[in-house]
C-alpha cells in the first residue's frame, strides 16, 4: 500500500497547492492513506477549524502538527472533536487533543498515525522516546502499518528517533525545518526514514516567511513580525510503500511539484 505524507503546509500558498494536486497524486500514485502536517496552514502560524475542515474536504485523511498547533485559540475546542487532527502526544495529557490515531485506510487496512515532538531547541515537553514506547505498547499487535511524524529541530535527534523506532514502525518522517532532505532510505529493520519531508508552500522565502522581513529581523535583532511569502510555490511530499502484512516499508521516495 502507498502512503502519502505531505510536508508542512504553509499558509494559503500551501493550501492552494494541496487543492490543485492532491486528487491527482492520490489517483496516479494509488495512495491508500494521505497525511499532511498542517500546523502552519493558517497564515504560516497555526491552524483553524475552518482550515482543517477545508483540508479534509480536499482529500487528506489525517493532519499532524507540532509546536504551532497552539497558535490559534479556536483550535482548542476543536481538537477533542476532530480526532483526525493530531497534536504531539508528548505534550501534557490534560491538554486537548491526542497524538495517536488508528483508522482504516482507503484499502481497508488499519493504520496507526503517531505525532511526536522533539525537545532540542523546542518547547518543553515530555520525552518523545518514552512516549513513543507508550503509544506503541498501546496498539493492538494486529495494526502493522505505523507512521510517525517526528516534529523536531535537530537532524541528530530525528536520526536517533529513526534508529530507536527501527523495526517497530513502518515509517518515521521528520517535519518542522521546512527544508526537504535527501536522506530517504529504508533502515535494516524495515522502517522508512527521512530527516525532513520539507514544506508545501512559498519557497521564494525564508522557510515560508517573507524574505525581506526575515532579513530585517536577522540584521537588526528586532522582533519584527513575519508575514507569509507568496512566491515560488512548491509541494513537497514523501511516498512510502508498506507491506500491510508485515508493516515493513518496501520503498520510499521524495515527491515534488512546482506551483
Amino acid at each position: 500500500m502507498n502512503i502519502l505524507f505531505i510536508g508542512d503546509i504553509f499558509a494559503s500558498t500551501g493550501r492552494s497547492l494541496v487543492a490543485r494536486y492532491l486528487q491527482e497524486i492520490i489517483s496516479t500514485e494509488k495512495i491508500s492513506l494521505a497525511i499532511a502536517n498542517a500546523e502552519n496552514s493558517a497564515g504560516g502560524f497555526g491552524i483553524t477549524p475552518l482550515i482543517a475542515e477545508e483540508l479534509f474536504s480536499m482529500g487528506l485523511d489525517v493532519l499532524t502538527s507540532g509546536n504551532h498547533i497552539w497558535d490559534k485559540k479556536e483550535i482548542y475546542d476543536y481538537l477533542p472533536r476532530q480526532p483526525r487532527l493530531l497534536r504531539p502526544a508528548n505534550y501534557r495529557k490534560e491538554l486537548p487533543g491526542q497524538g495517536l490515531l488508528v483508522m482504516k485506510a482507503r484499502n481497508g487496512v488499519e493504520a496507526a498515525i503517531l505525532d511526536l515532538q522533539g525537545r532540542a531547541h523546542m518547547p518543553a515537553t515530555d520525552c518523545p522516546f518514552h512516549e513513543a514506547d507508550r503509544l506503541l505498547a498501546s496498539l493492538d499487535p494486529s495494526v502493522k502499518v505505523r507512521i510517525v511524524d517526528f516534529h523536531a529541530e535537530l537532524t541528530s535527534e530525528k536520526m536517533a528517533m529513526g534508529w530507536y523506532l527501527n523495526g517497530r514502525v513502518s515509517a518515521m518522517l521528520g517535519t518542522h525545518t521546512h527544508v526537504p532532505t535527501a536522506d530517504e532510505r529504508i533502515l535494516a529493520g524495515g522502517t522508512a526514514y527521512q530527516s525532513d519531508v520539507g514544506m508545501t508552500g512559498p519557497y521564494d522565502s525564508v522557510i515560508g516567511s517573507d524574505k525581506d522581513l526575515a532579513l530585517r529581523r536577522f540584521l537588526t535583532a528586532m522582533p519584527i513580525p513575519l508575514d507569509s511569502a507568496k512566491g515560488g510555490g512548491e509541494l513537497h511530499a514523501t511516498i512510502v510503500t508498506v507491506d500491510p502484512q508485515t508493516g515493513h516499508a518496501t520503498a520510499i521516495r521524495r515527491y515534488a511539484r512546482n506551483g
